[in-house]
């Protein structure tokens, strides 16, 4: 059975606007995401990679963050330590200093090199604390949350055949029985 690469992207835009919906990100906000293209297509973490499979989710994401002024942070796989691929800007904004090294798919994951190519001044950063993410198939983004996060349920619990779990932070509550929260 052929992979339906357009419910694919509408399934990523479903995630991410629910998601950023309930995290209430505002603009210049980093927002994470995770996606293994294997996962996406029925197959094992890191041995299917799909160059396909990644623009669809990809086509799905980027372009609302980017119409809310939300900068992606693309995780990398393992193979480069979980590094990440923000605009330079961001990188800049936020303080994060640049590593040298360029995804590939089979080290650094088709979703990187989507961000890779589609970025204006793609820059590869080993570590951030995004306010928000997703992560399809597995790929373990808590690292890169800020220190409280949150676990957000959707409406749909895959993208394509990959698991989906989201998160978004909040900041610590502090203070006691005598302290009020918003």
């Amino acid at each position: 059975m052929e992979p339906d690469f357009e419910q694919i992207t509408a399934q990523a835009r479903t995630a991410t606007t629910e998601l950023l919906d309930a995290a209430s990100l505002r603009a210049g906000d980093l927002f994470v995401v995770g996606c293994s293209s294997s996962e996406v297509l029925g197959g094992r973490i890191g041995k299917a990679s799909s160059q396909e499979a990644a623009r669809a989710v990809f086509g799905g994401i980027y372009p609302i963050l980017r119409e809310r002024g939300i900068y992606l942070a693309a995780q990398c796989c393992e193979h480069l330590t979980r590094a990440l691929i923000v605009e330079g800007v961001c990188a800049e904004r936020y303080g994060y200093e640049p590593v040298c090294v360029v995804p590939q798919p089979h080290a650094g994951g088709s979703f990187a090199v989507q961000a890779w190519r589609a970025f204006e001044r793609p820059t590869a950063v080993e570590r951030i604390r995004a306010h928000a993410g997703l992560d399809i198939g597995g790929t373990l983004i808590g690292m890169h949350l800020r220190e409280v996060a949150v676990p957000v349920r959707l409406s749909l619990d895959h993208i394509g055949q990959a698991i989906l779990l989201c998160a978004r932070t909040r900041p610590r509550f502090i203070g006691g029985s005598r302290a009020v929260y918003e």
